[in-house]
């Protein structure tokens, strides 16, 4: 059995920092990209960024780069999501997901999901 489960989120006031963590099990987690979505009220579930299978490719939206960081170490099956100078519109709920390719940034190119994390951001 499948399971991806993240943690780390939080409250934090605008300009703060967090980091969230998804740990993998029931799968071959080096074998998979990996990527981080997020999703708030009312809005589709939205790509922030991958990461190669041996961490040798990253990938972010727009609104994640320069800001974020994602990484992961495969020893621990564990992927991580750094993020810095956070906005209140960074304000989602934020899943982890093992995906078939690392260019991937549409949901429907994922094939296991946590079930996400809150992050709020404070203005």
């Amino acid at each position: 059995q499948v399971q991806l489960v993240e943690s780390g989120g939080g409250l934090v006031p605008a300009g703060g920092s967090l980091r969230l963590s998804c740990v993998a099990s029931g799968l071959m987690f080096s074998a998979y990209p990996m990527g981080w979505f997020r999703q708030s009220p009312g809005n589709e579930r939205e790509f922030v960024a991958s990461i190669a299978r041996g961490a040798t490719s990253t990938y972010y939206s727009d609104s994640a780069k320069g800001r974020f960081t994602i990484s992961r170490d495969n020893s621990r099956n564990t992927v991580y999501l750094e993020m810095n100078k956070l906005k209140p519109e960074d304000t989602a709920v934020y899943f982890c997901a093992a995906g078939r390719t690392v260019v991937a940034r549409i949901p429907e190119d994922y094939v296991y999901w946590g079930q996400g994390t809150q992050v709020t951001v404070s203005s």
